[in-house]
């Protein structure tokens, strides 16, 4: 059955018996129909998983790094890109050594390909340039089942992502209380019913992703907006682990000219301080917000401050691996 011929029915059985249709039964009906069409090996134990998105009606590539033992059950990390999605170069992929990193550890990795400018968040109306946005729909309903049957999972998840996705995750945690028994973000702005939170969004999804930010969550600083801040509906993130990192946006160890990521190159340096450095900043004083709601509230959280480091992947490289031992532990692996 295609997307629209399960709209139709869905409208008509709504007109004849509306009390039996709700809103978790059109999404469970819509996620039976997602399915993995087809999965593509890759070097050592990194597999291409294509997903059909019966949410999006259309393929995602889910890069898939399977664990170091094989022959037993082992969880499941979600790694989320940043604002491009992984679309682009910067990614894990390309801006980390994750691979290796991962290559010893028990642990299966998913880092979906797309989402650009996204935050994989379930958009109200689809946007004449970015499309059709359901991500928080195939993340949390349409994707882990089917990794669980694809692969030996122990049904153990984990979700961290960087940024954009630093939001994300928080949400998508907070959707979804019993999925994850672990979140990390990664210099994510935990707020979005705020002036400043606002503004950050608007930065990414209109400025650079040229989309349409009402088309995401209505009119800004409405209900949708409120419904999506980590922030206010942080009391959902109850029962699962938190972790935030952050730097103050004083240019560290990372943001010279030797840097690996900065190659030499005087513009990369003086965008990653200048650009990386005001919206670090900006990002820490959302993060300190957050950890501040989340002690009034009792909620288990650990919030890593580095006193120097801009918005960059040289940082969140290192986040990940400080946090991945505790990460480990909430899934039941050894780090």
């Amino acid at each position: 059955m295609g997307a629209a011929t399960l709209a139709a029915v869905t409208v008509g059985a709504a007109l004849v018996i509306p009390h039996l249709v709700t809103p978790d039964l059109v999404v469970k009906s819509v996620a039976q129909q997602s399915k993995i069409d087809a999965v593509v090996p890759g070097i050592d134990r990194k597999v291409t998983v294509v997903v059909y998105s019966a949410s999006m009606n259309r393929q995602i590539p889910v890069v898939v790094l399977k664990p170091r033992d094989e022959s037993k059950p082992s969880p499941v990390l979600y790694l989320l890109n940043g604002a491009g999605g992984g679309e682009d170069t910067a990614s894990w992929a390309d801006k980390t050594d994750y691979e290796e990193f991962f290559a010893t550890k028990n642990v299966y990795v998913a880092t979906p390909i797309g989402g650009a400018f996204s935050y994989y968040t379930d958009w109200q109306h689809d946007d004449p340039v970015l499309g059709r946005n359901k991500w928080q729909t195939f993340l949390t309903r349409e994707l882990p089942p089917l990794l669980d049957k694809q692969f030996a999972t122990t049904k153990a998840n984990a979700v961290a992502g960087i940024s954009m996705a630093g939001t994300s995750v928080l949400n998508l945690a907070v959707a979804a209380p019993r999925l994850y028994r672990a979140v990390a973000a990664y210099s994510g702005c935990a707020r979005t019913s705020d002036p400043l939170g606002q503004a950050y969004i608007q930065m990414v999804v209109g400025d650079r992703g040229r989309g349409n930010v009402t088309n995401m969550w209505g009119p800004v600083g409405g209900p949708g907006w409120m419904a999506n801040d980590p922030y206010q509906n942080a009391p959902r993130l109850r029962g699962t682990k938190v972790y935030m990192t952050t730097g103050t946006g004083i240019p560290g160890r990372n943001d010279t000219m030797g840097a690996k990521l900065v190659q030499n190159d005087p513009v990369a340096l003086v965008n990653q301080v200048v650009v990386g450095g005001l919206i670090e900043s900006a990002v820490n004083l959302c993060t300190q917000q957050m950890s501040q709601r989340l002690h009034q509230l009792r909620i288990p959280g650990m919030v890593i401050t580095r006193p120097t480091g801009t918005h960059s992947w040289g940082y969140w490289e290192d986040d990940l691996k400080r946090t991945w031992p505790m990460i480990a532990r909430d899934l039941g692996v050894r780090p």
